[in-house]
């Protein structure tokens, strides 16, 4: 346990070719679950915490760590379990997401995998839209669960979701109704609130739930002889992704000559880690980090001034 908890900091900087690693933890059941160590800073054992007044049901409380306090969120009642009771026997999961660093509490930390991106799957059919889920895996034939963080903070503290109106303004009757805007997230949250901000200011948008689903929307476009470029006005691609993620899209799009001129831009809840210069390896044109409607809307206006 002490070499995982020691070296998850260190591994934060890993950025590969379609790969991750997933630091595996179990809630209040024999159930395993996952994130990817890129959103991690550190993995410690639970201090003291300070109840709030009036705070969330799920947010057991404050927690000074390294001079800085951070909200410590029970993720087992965030998902709709029991509470994890005793915090004392659990550990905390610092982690950043959305500009945020957020405490999780889990029961037990077990150990890291490194896996491709290719080896974890949207949630399966039929499960309907009201889980935590953005993915699954199969490990030692066990599987494990990756949680949708952030449809739990967008129910603990909602972002808003609002273009403010000068933004609009400048942007009116300058969406082409002739073009697509791809969005590709696994979070369901993520996708509803790119669409909302892109959909205010006029665009036409199409949605993906991974990097592959939408490299093959793109494929397709080809085969049927159609130029993207005329289909298609820019691609907004989270980074994180099943199947394949925003990396691996962006670079498979950039060595294919039908398709190397679109405009993508990463918008990724991995701000604090987020490593530059594997943007420029890859060929993005923008990245911003998740999520203010009126820098992305600024954003997708950069766009457009190009085309002018």
């Amino acid at each position: 346990m002490s070499s995982i908890l020691d070296t998850v900091n260190q591994r934060t900087q890993m950025v590969g070719q379609n790969r991750l690693e997933l630091l595996m933890f179990r809630l209040a059941g024999k159930q395993l679950y996952g994130i990817n160590v890129f959103k991690v800073r550190e993995v410690i054992q639970c201090p003291k915490l300070t109840t709030m007044p009036q705070c969330h049901p799920v947010v057991r409380g404050i927690a000074q760590i390294r001079g800085k306090a951070i909200s410590v969120i029970d993720l087992s009642m965030a998902v709709g379990g029991p509470s994890l009771g005793d915090v004392e026997t659990c550990f905390v999961i610092i982690a950043e997401y959305n500009r945020r660093v957020q405490g999780f509490l889990v029961n037990s930390v077990e150990r890291i995998v490194n896996m491709n991106w290719s080896e974890i799957h949207p949630p399966p059919p039929g499960s309907g839209d009201s889980h935590y889920l953005t993915a699954v895996t199969n490990i030692d034939n066990k599987l494990v669960e990756i949680i949708d963080v952030e449809k739990v903070l967008s129910e603990i503290t909602p972002n808003n979701q609002t273009v403010s109106e000068e933004i609009i303004e400048q942007t009116q009757g300058i969406a082409p109704k002739d073009k697509l805007l791809l969005i590709a997230d696994d979070s369901s949250v993520a996708r509803s609130q790119v669409r909302r901000t892109v959909e205010q200011l006029g665009f036409v948008t199409k949605i993906f739930k991974d990097g592959q689903e939408c490299l093959n929307y793109l494929e397709d476009l080809v085969a049927d002889g159609k130029n993207v470029d005329d289909e298609v006005l820019m691609l907004i691609s989270d980074i994180e992704m099943p199947e394949m993620d925003g990396y691996t899209l962006t670079s498979e799009i950039r060595s294919n000559d039908k398709l190397k001129g679109m405009f993508v831009m990463l918008h990724t809840s991995l701000s604090g880690v987020f490593n530059e210069a594997m943007v420029e390896k890859v060929g993005a044109n923008d990245f911003i980090p998740k999520f203010n409607p009126d820098e992305l809307a600024k954003a997708v206006q950069r766009r457009m001034d190009l085309d002018d």
